[in-house]
């Protein structure tokens, strides 16, 4: 029989543990670092990456190589890397949405939230409120006050179901205390192409891809995601001045398997932080209406709890059940 660890032993050990972790760290990285986007190549999430690659292959003279792994809700890729090793050489870059809404959305046979820890975002993503001009309103009030008028008379449209796209809405509507239409797209570019051709009444979307769109004579912008008004729009309300509390928006950066060594977390968090509020970079992404990045550990931590109870109101005001409860 094999006896138990005397309590001197665990400590003698956990020390050992603890010093080859910082050895390990100090020489990472030896080799090339994969870094899993659980999208396909393009939009916003994509870019980030890739400029957090590059700018990490040339810091740590290794190769930090994307790997796209597009699934529903990124469940193959954010499940690649929560089974990885924690040892810095697999990390995920993603959006907050394949942490804190697909648990709530799908059986997963992993815990994003327990097994995955987040080194810092590149960038939060915004997202806006879009009309038809043709509308007789101009600012959200109008058009809460309008549609209250107005029930079962308008519609609103959604690049996809069950993510970002419907759920924002749903959850303004809900708040607001309207009832509009549905009329899903396939697509973002196909959501906006029916917004401008009058389609439908409403898109609340990627600031990104709205924004080019501002002088359009068709639509109209009336609101921001975001607590607080952003810098590429600083004349566009944020929903929070018409409906207090209101957030919705999307962090973006990396993460790693939880266990991964300190330093290891702390020279990527440093370098990403640094390249994201660098004047060059911040400048591309707040033109984007991405807010630049560089949160802490914790500060990551505290933006995917709150975001998990957000999601979970949304997917209630949705008519559905989420799996996981805040």
């Amino acid at each position: 029989m094999i006896s138990p660890l005397r309590p001197r032993a665990v400590l003698a050990l956990a020390a050992i543990l603890a010093v080859t972790a910082r050895l390990h760290a100090a020489d990472w990285p030896t080799r090339p670092v994969t870094v899993v986007v659980p999208f396909g190549a393009g939009g916003n999430t994509d870019m980030m990456a890739r400029l957090a690659a590059q700018h990490l292959s040339a810091k740590f003279g290794q190769s930090f190589v994307i790997e796209n792994r597009p699934s529903a809700g990124g469940a193959l890729g954010t499940g690649q890397v929560a089974a990885a090793a924690p040892d810095g050489y697999t990390l995920l870059f993603a959006a907050a949405s394949m942490i804190v809404l697909t648990p709530q959305l799908q059986k997963l046979s992993f815990d994003p939230m327990k097994q995955l820890v987040p080194i810092t975002n590149m960038g939060t993503g915004t997202q806006m409120v879009a009309i038809k001009r043709a509308l007789p309103v101009t600012t959200l009030p109008e058009f809460i006050a309008y549609a209250k008028n107005n029930p079962g008379k308008l519609n609103f449209t959604v690049a996809g179901t069950q993510n970002i796209s419907h759920l924002a809405p749903v959850l303004l509507f809900a708040r607001a205390g309207i009832d509009l239409t549905m009329v899903p797209a396939k697509s973002e570019p196909q959501a906006i192409s029916d917004l401008i051709s009058g389609q439908v009444d409403l898109y609340f979307g990627n600031s990104s891809a709205l924004l080019p769109h501002r002088n359009n004579d068709q639509i109209r912008l009336i609101a921001v995601g975001t607590a607080e008004r952003i810098a590429a729009a600083r004349d566009i309300p944020a929903v929070a001045e018409t409906l207090p509390g209101f957030e919705f928006s999307s962090w973006n950066g990396l993460l790693a398997p939880r266990g991964t060594p300190e330093p290891i977390a702390k020279a990527i968090r440093d370098e990403l932080t640094a390249l994201a509020r660098s004047p060059d970079i911040s400048d591309r992404l707040s033109q984007l209406g991405i807010i630049p990045g560089g949160l802490t550990a914790e500060q990551s931590e505290a933006v995917f709890h709150k975001d998990f109870e957000a999601y979970g109101a949304a997917i209630k005001a949705a008519g559905m059940e989420p799996l996981q409860h805040p």
